[in-house]
């Protein structure tokens, strides 16, 4: 991977911080669809997906994903 796309900015995010959210990805990267990059990141490396939870500033329970690299795939 050498061009430098979204794709490869949220791997090296990950690869540095370890986790990332849909709301990192956007306001880091403008990374709209990180599902989409997760998805494809997957063929080459493990990322576990934690459903977290929060509350809005309304008072109501928000659900989303915040994505963890666990090190590339081993196919010995």
């Amino acid at each position: 991977m050498s061009k430098t796309n979204k794709t490869n900015e949220v791997l090296k995010h990950l690869q540095k911080k370890e986790t990332i959210t849909s709301m990192e990805a956007y306001d880091l990267y403008g990374a709209t669809r990180l599902s989409a990059i997760i998805f494809n990141l997957r063929k080459q490396y493990n990322i576990d997906t934690l459903d977290m939870e929060c509350t809005d500033r309304y008072g109501h329970t928000c659900h989303f994903a915040k994505y963890r690299y666990r090190g590339e795939i081993n196919n010995d």
